[in-house]
């Protein structure tokens, strides 16, 4: 395991699967990934992507922020930017960076995220129908696709909506994307 973080998502994936009773079987059957791959996660052995934690989020009925919220420690009002914390995907290179404290108690969050150039993430679905987003361009070019309906996104632009069905965020082959994703 490449850090502290994905050691303790780890260990957060193990106790919400026994928080709710599920064996790997029944958790594979609804998050559409394999036992032995969950079996590896939850051990710590492999590092979680952006797609599967989607997945297993979508499941467990909470956005990838609540999960990742749920592994910081203390709630602190202020955070600094050197200690804000970022998860980096594995099999991308999608960057998430929590740049709201992070809170258990607290709903809405602000997140910066970045995508290399030609990269694309789908999600299958959303961990929680009507969670409301505003996605602001920060620098590059991303297509966002919402509920079948593609938005091109430049510098400054700002896409609003509920997700309640599969998305899928790209960045064109010739420039990467950087943007702020606001969570309510």
């Amino acid at each position: 395991m490449s850090n502290m973080m994905d050691r303790k998502i780890a260990e957060r994936l193990a106790a919400l699967r026994a928080e709710r009773g599920w064996s790997l079987e029944e958790l594979a059957a609804r998050c559409d990934v394999s036992r032995a791959s969950l079996s590896r996660l939850e051990n710590g052995e492999v590092s979680p992507t952006a797609h599967v934690l989607g997945k297993l989020c979508a499941a467990y009925g909470l956005p990838m922020s609540r999960l990742m919220q749920m592994v910081e420690d203390g709630f602190v009002p202020l955070v600094h930017r050197g200690s804000q914390r970022i998860w980096v995907d594995p099999e991308t290179g999608f960057s998430r960076r929590s740049v709201s404290p992070p809170s258990r108690d607290l709903m809405a969050e602000v997140l910066e995220c970045e995508l290399d150039p030609g990269t694309r993430i789908d999600y299958g679905g959303s961990p929680r129908d009507g969670l409301e987003h505003h996605l602001v361009m920060l620098a590059g070019q991303l297509r966002v696709t919402v509920e079948g309906k593609t938005h091109e996104l430049d510098v400054g632009d700002c896409l609003r909506y509920r997700l309640s069905g599969p998305s899928s965020f790209e960045a064109p082959a010739e420039t990467s994307a950087r943007y702020h994703l606001f969570i309510v």
